[in-house]
């Protein structure tokens, strides 16, 4: 189809929101449009919102080609928001959302957005580009301190105070603008780390970076009660996350409602993709999908 985005787990999403002819349902992380159009080949009727501007266009673009287009409704936004997008589109209450946390295949492979250790480009990182602030400036104001605790707490890595003191001292000498010039300071002249270990670090650094830029973990921490209060009784709400920080947020509230009476948790251990889904989509090893039903 393309390299925008493969849709992760999308059999079993496709099952959980159990789509009905004419149901709306929420699509908050549209990316290439995999799920949503699922859902509508289904006659489900979709909310498609993204932060991403690029998402929207690639959607936009092929959408005469998805069937029952006629049925998606596209909106450019921070999933955050939902609770008022929801409103504006008269998708007030719905029959299931979807909530795909991964970064989109085409953010990772268009250089310009800096999201990958594998390709040169600048230190952006914003899923939104509108927002201000982009890892570059993040490395360049952050105490060595600050640092430290970013990547020891957003990128859970160990090695966390050495980075920071490397990067401190790189970039007394030269900004760092690029992810190669990261990619230099993190490693330095370290040539006896094994690749599988410099992969390791790198990701976590990234991960840890992109994660501030975008402040995902308190968009999560935010949408979760929202999307759920857009939910009809007996419909569910569906999370793929792809690292243990948002797997744990979710984990954690759906646990919450469940206590509260306000549903129940339908994944007491986590979906995880098939060898097979793997082997064509090597992006979705780490995806980990949670279901929440509301009663």
């Amino acid at each position: 189809m393309n390299n925008f985005h493969k849709p992760v787990l999308l059999k079993e999403v496709i099952e959980y929101l159990n789509v009905r002819k004419d149901s709306k349902y929420i699509d908050a992380t549209l990316g290439g449009g995999g799920h949503t159009e699922e859902i509508l080949k289904l006659g489900g009727k979709v909310l498609g919102i993204d932060v991403d501007k690029d998402a929207l266009d690639f959607v936009r673009d092929r959408i005469t080609q998805i069937d029952n287009s006629e049925n998606l409704t596209l909106f450019c936004g921070n999933f955050k928001d939902i609770d008022t997008i929801a409103h504006l589109n008269n998708f007030d209450k719905v029959s299931g959302i979807i909530l795909d946390l991964g970064v989109s295949s085409h953010q990772i492979d268009t250089l310009e957005r800096g999201f990958s250790y594998q390709k040169n480009g600048p230190l952006d990182m914003r899923m939104d580009k509108n927002l201000s602030i982009k890892a570059a400036d993040l490395l360049q104001i952050l105490t060595k301190g600050e640092l430290n605790e970013l990547f020891n707490k957003l990128g859970e890595e160990y090695s966390s105070r050495r980075i920071s003191e490397r990067i401190v001292s790189a970039r007394r000498i030269k900004k760092l603008e690029t992810t190669d010039d990261l990619l230099r300071a993190i490693l330095g002249n370290d040539h006896e780390v094994s690749a599988f270990e410099r992969a390791r670090i790198l990701s976590k650094i990234f991960q840890a970076l992109r994660i501030a830029v975008n402040d995902e973990l308190n968009n999560l921490r935010e949408v979760l009660p929202k999307a759920i209060d857009l939910l009809d009784k007996s419909a569910n709400l569906l999370i793929i996350s792809f690292h243990s920080l948002e797997d744990r947020i979710v984990k954690k509230t759906f646990e919450e409602y469940e206590k509260k009476g306000i549903g129940e948790i339908l994944t007491k251990k986590p979906i995880i993709p098939s060898l097979e889904e793997i082997k064509n989509n090597s992006r979705s090893r780490s995806s980990k999908l949670r279901i929440f039903k509301k009663i």
